[in-house]
């Protein structure tokens, strides 16, 4: 029998795709969050205009399908079973990635597997967010058509990226600034529009070298050569504009096609009358949701870059710093800017020799102090369940992506391509923050692309060599460079400066702040799982009574309330019923298997009061007309004990705080007018949660 050769069978190549796969599997079953996971997993299961809110329905739309479509798969009907769904999302994400930058643009594949792990321990948002993860495998696929297409010359691709912005749309309403990508298209357009006049104009200049006299090739420049080259600039112009058109048609037919094709879907199933009821609504929303208008997220976006400005000033003096030490350890160290020595002296060998080593030692010093510096001033934690391990590392990273990016744009020798996956990547990291009041935290959650980069660059960099130049001593004041091949001999005596350059300490700072991202992110990603926006701590107790909850570890308190409350709810069979939850406690209508009566979440400040209103007096025509049982009433217990006070409890809040706290007192008294109303009363109380039947 032939010997199996399990080399073949699993190559250790395919190693690095199995953790990218399981990796962001790592907290399927840590921590229970009360927010946004279970309302978004409710929203999943009882998809519709009858349970659901009509606005989050429409506007997050094809998240909302893929979710319901998650939940008929087998094994969905449990947490651990949705977030394997969900998570495995993040593993598709990885995995393009490092396709893309390993099979495309040419990264070595550890580099970009180390990117991709880091992108991966980000991902500080729950996968059940699928509106947000959606939205970046959606993105992704259209960054690398979109790269494909141009560098390629394939429309098809273009298109197809069009397609996926298009969808994206119907994902997330808020996504349509990513139209914004268009702009890579028609920057490429002129890159390669600048490469074709250089050459040209190359070509023209080569034909004049046929001239004998310079007073013929002077004269070929003045007319003909002139003429020439106005003629490139015309006919570089027209191919460029020609270019932009037909490329942007091209991903506007896409996205164009995409966009008729699921409104004439929603058209067919809700009328698309509801649709744009539901997007009006949206927009309504920021009247009591401040932080959802335009100018408070972008002002939100900048205002975190601009904090962050605090550390790159210090960490670029730190740099200058020891650029100069560098420079001056050399120059002394060559013995003639200020000591004249004879170059046999043995003592002065062993001191050129010490300096020359001690400046490369006080590098790698002075980036450890700046390592200490930063912890020491608290830069970031190792509190890693909390986003104080990662935020400030994580935007500065951010900065120190699109600044490479912005570099190498600019740079007159980097390849188009590079340029095109720069300013691709720039593009990425500022549109995936826009639509969100999260500030910079969603585009830490979309580094696929960027971390791989990143990385992958600032390696470059950090094998470049000490470079020396022997200048003239007035070059310092203008004068011209002598070439540093030329030997002592040659040069002019006493007017020569002998100057070292090395990026050795820019290059020790990098590789130290890119140590601590990696020990920061790593970390966070291993210790930190959403829950309630803080992240999950002493996870040791588990729900036995709820199937939905079955296997989660979480805090020992938040086990003891749910248990008390599934036991109740089992015992008199409240499963299935409809369910009007108040008080931040969203993710019972799913952990229960109870759909919410109108919106889970009804103390969010963009569920409006007219809009509950509206859906309290539905619910009690419901009711009176049809027969219907009547929902039963969870609150949050703090929050009930809270508004009890009624409006004198408001003396204490912040001003900001008021207007959002009186909205809530409302809708409070909303509940409590149909409660009276309908002789509700309390049957089941504990420490967390209060039942009105």
């Amino acid at each position: 029998m032939q010997k199996v050769n399990r080399k073949k069978l699993l190559p250790w190549s395919f190693l690095p795709w199995l953790i990218l796969i399981i990796y962001p599997l790592r907290h399927v079953n840590w921590g229970l969050d009360l927010w946004d996971t279970g309302y978004n997993y409710a929203n999943f299961q009882y998809m519709g205009t009858e349970h659901m809110d009509s606005m989050w329905l429409f506007s997050t739309y094809l998240a909302n399908a893929a979710g319901n479509f998650l939940m008929k798969l087998p094994f969905a009907g449990s947490l651990i079973g949705m977030n394997v769904y969900t998570g495995l999302f993040v593993s598709v994400l990885a995995c393009l990635g490092y396709w893309f930058c390993t099979k495309k643009l040419q990264i070595p594949a550890w580099i970009a597997f180390v990117g991709e792990m880091l992108a991966i321990s980000l991902c500080w948002c729950p996968t059940a967010l699928l509106y947000n993860y959606l939205t970046y495998v959606l993105f992704l696929a259209c960054v690398v058509l979109l790269y494909l297409g141009l560098a390629k010359k394939k429309n098809l691709l273009l298109f197809a990226a069009g397609l996926c912005l298009g969808t994206n749309v119907l994902v997330r309403f808020s996504n349509l600034p990513e139209a914004a990508l268009i702009v890579a298209v028609w920057a490429y357009a002129v890159i390669e529009g600048l490469e074709s006049w250089k050459r040209l104009l190359s070509e023209t200049a080569d034909s004049d070298m046929g001239f004998t006299s310079k007073a013929e090739i002077k004269g070929r420049k003045t007319d003909a050569s002139r003429e020439k080259r106005r003629e490139i600039r015309k006919n570089v112009g027209r191919q460029v504009w020609r270019q932009i058109w037909q490329q942007t048609l091209w991903c506007l037919g896409g996205y164009l096609t995409a966009l008729a094709v699921l409104f004439g879907y929603i058209h067919l199933r809700y009328g698309i009358g509801n649709y744009v009821e539901g997007i009006l609504r949206l927009f309504g929303m920021t009247e009591t949701a401040t932080d959802y208008k335009a100018t408070s997220m972008l002002m939100g976006l900048i205002g975190t870059y601009v904090e962050n400005l605090y550390w790159v000033i210090r960490l670029l003096v730190i740099v200058a710093a020891g650029m100069i030490l560098w420079i001056g350890a050399n120059a002394v160290a060559d013995g003639k800017l200020f000591v004249k020595m004879s170059e046999r002296s043995k003592l002065w060998s062993g001191l050129r020799l010490l300096l020359q080593k001690g400046a490369n030692v006080a590098c790698v010093l002075l980036a450890i102090a700046t390592l200490v510096w930063l912890y020491y001033r608290r830069f970031c934690s190792f509190n890693f369940f909390s986003y104080d391990s990662m935020l400030r590392p994580g935007v500065l990273f951010l900065m120190l992506a699109m600044g490479i990016a912005a570099v190498r744009i600019l740079h007159p020798k980097a390849p188009k391509e590079e340029k095109l996956i720069s300013g691709l990547m720039i593009l990425v990291i500022l549109l995936t923050s826009l639509g969100s009041n999260n500030k910079v935290y969603p585009s830490m959650n979309n580094l696929f692309i960027a971390a791989p980069y990143t990385l992958w660059e600032c390696w470059k960099f950090c094998r470049l060599k000490a470079t020396t130049i022997v200048c003239n001593a007035g070059s310092l004041l203008g004068g011209k460079t002598v070439p540093t091949q030329q030997t002592a001999s040659q040069q002019p005596a006493g007017k020569t400066l002998k100057l070292a350059v090395s990026p050795l300490p820019a290059q020790a700072i990098l590789a130290a702040f890119l140590a601590m991202c990696f020990v920061q992110f790593v970390g966070f990603g291993v210790g930190f799982s959403f829950v309630e926006s803080t992240g999950a701590r002493e996870v040791t107790a588990q729900v036995d009574n709820n199937e939905i909850l079955k296997g989660v570890k979480m805090h020992p308190d938040r086990a003891k309330w749910l248990e008390e409350i599934s036991a109740y709810v089992n015992e008199n069979d409240l499963q299935g019923k409809e369910v009007i939850l108040y008080g931040y406690v969203p993710s019972l209508s799913y952990y229960l298997q109870m759909p919410s009566a109108f919106n889970p979440w009804s103390d969010l400040r963009s569920y409006s009061i007219e809009t509950m209103k509206a859906d309290l007096a539905e619910t009690a025509g419901m009711m009176t007309e049809k027969g219907a049982a009547r929902p039963v009433i969870i609150v949050e217990n703090a929050y009930l004990e809270f508004y009890r006070r009624g409006e004198a409890a408001l003396v204490d809040l912040a001003p900001e705080k008021k207007l959002d706290e009186m909205g809530k007192a409302r809708k409070w008294e909303l509940i409590l007018e149909f409660m009276d109303e309908y002789g509700y009363e309390e049957t089941f109380r504990n420490e967390k949660f209060v039942i009105f039947e």
